[in-house]
């Protein structure tokens, strides 16, 4: 039980601290660059929609493999075991560096002006930006908060607790695939096709556990009632359960027309509330973010002592 709460607690602990600063060397970039290769090499000629899929497999495979097969040799050498196993839960969190990103956004938008808040959003959101206003800037940094708490902090930490750091690094493996390759473009809409379908329903149950959480730490009634109202409109069949969640708990309005790479993808809203998003939503958000990851690690610690 020790060598699953422990590194846990210690992840958790330096995360809060440290965020992912970019100093460190961090898995998932080495995991960017694997996928950078394998694409160059198998992502062409016929039949990608194999190539694609075996590709996934090999990778999540082989990183649970190495790492299940490390960890098992490190039983017999606890300390060593621990603090492999913290910095594992460390680089598998991401939210101090979600909330960061997101204040970089705010910081921007109100020491600098719109320009620097479009700016700084270019870096976190997949949407065009350079025509956003004010409002739609704010939504969008709540929108990815809440989104990206399900599959950068509850995802991993509930994938740790059935398997530890192989299976949360296999986890992220398969995370880090979906963003790179699981796009609908021509060169991406058959060599990744997998990587979204199991990217999808790796997801299924944590971001249902994250919504549940998320109104479960502010008592949000409001968010209770979006959940099972908008949280399946969203394009994705997970995105919108954490999202729908956020909209009912500030009581506004996510979602709506958008473009990407410069086309109009008119998405539904989540929520009906028209309001104002002001920076005490973003500090609301910052307080649900961080509870629903403490309430997620207390469950996981008496999941374990049960």
């Amino acid at each position: 039980m020790d060598l699953i709460i422990l590194p846990l607690l210690i992840g958790f602990l330096l995360d809060c601290l440290l965020g992912d600063p970019r100093y460190l060397p961090h898995p998932i970039r080495l995991f960017g660059r694997v996928i950078k290769e394998m694409d160059q090499a198998f992502n062409r000629g016929t039949k990608r929609r194999i190539r694609g899929t075996l590709t996934v497999l090999f990778l999540i495979g082989f990183t649970w493999v190495i790492l299940f097969l490390l960890f098992r040799q490190l039983e017999s050498y606890p300390v060593l075991f621990v603090m492999l196993a913290s910095c594992g839960v460390f680089f598998g969190l991401a939210n101090h560096s979600l909330i960061y990103e997101g204040w970089l956004v705010i910081r921007a938008l109100e020491g600098e002006g719109l320009e620097a808040g479009r700016r700084q959003l270019s870096y976190i959101v997949g949407r065009d930006t350079a025509n956003l206003n004010e409002q739609q800037v704010r939504t969008a940094v709540l929108e990815t908060m809440a989104e990206n708490l399900s599959d950068g902090v509850v995802g991993p930490l509930f994938y740790y607790a059935l398997g530890g750091v192989p299976l949360l690094m296999a986890y992220k493996m398969a995370s880090t695939l979906d963003s790179m390759i699981a796009y609908k473009s021509d060169r991406y809409k058959q060599f990744g096709w997998f990587a979204a379908r199991l990217d999808d329903f790796l997801n299924l149950i944590p971001a249902r556990l994250t919504a549940l959480l998320m109104v479960l730490v502010r008592f949000s009634w409001s968010g209770m009632v979006h959940i099972f109202r908008y949280g399946h409109k969203h394009a994705s069949p997970n995105a919108g359960y954490p999202e729908a969640a956020l909209a009912g708990i500030l009581k506004c309005r996510f979602g709506g027309p958008n473009r990407y790479h410069g086309q109009l993808v008119d998405k539904p809203y989540i929520g009906h509330h028209q309001k104002t998003i002001t920076i005490h939503d973003f500090w609301s958000t910052t307080y649900v973010n961080t509870a629903t990851t403490v309430v997620m690690i207390g469950g996981i610690i008496l999941f374990y002592w049960a």
